[in-house]
């Protein structure tokens, strides 16, 4: 059964799951929340993101889009530095769920000073029983060299 394509704000799509689904969509809001706070907030602090920690395992794994090797600690000190430069946001596409597994496609839109890149990417979240993300793939999907200069994101 294919699941359709929708774009759709990821926080309003989010109401539409439960179980591993909403736990996907979730990590990416509270990374987005984080992302914002780290540029617009007064009283943000870069501990913030050891939060993500309820959301996985000890021995969480990511494996990033140039198949960089993370565990936790690394992840957030990934994010600790790159939240404050860039300006991210997303629409949802579509979530699929396989036993503990989670297929989440978003379009992905990332503004860096003067330059915009929208991409494509499908996040594969492994769970545990418990509920947390145990494993987690990031593939992305780009026109080589597109980015554009200048223009604000209509989506």
């Amino acid at each position: 059964l294919m699941v359709a394509k929708i774009f759709e704000e990821i926080s309003v799509a989010a109401q539409s799951y439960t179980g591993n689904a909403r736990t996907a969509i979730e990590y990416g809001l509270f990374q987005k929340r984080l992302m914002d706070r780290s540029k617009e907030a007064d009283d943000y602090s870069a501990d913030e993101w050891l939060g993500l920690k309820e959301f996985v395992t000890d021995d969480f794994q990511r494996i990033g889009n140039f198949k960089e090797v993370m565990t936790f600690e690394d992840m957030v000190g990934f994010l600790q530095a790159w939240a404050p430069t860039q300006h991210w946001e997303g629409s949802f596409k579509r979530v699929s769920e396989y036993d503990n597994v989670v297929f989440l496609e978003l379009e992905e839109r990332v503004k860096v000073g003067n330059e915009l890149q929208a991409v494509n990417s499908v996040s594969v979240y492994e769970f545990d029983q418990a509920g947390k993300i145990r494993h987690l793939d990031v593939y992305l999907q780009a026109v080589p060299g597109e980015v554009k200069k200048g223009e604000a994101y209509d989506k």
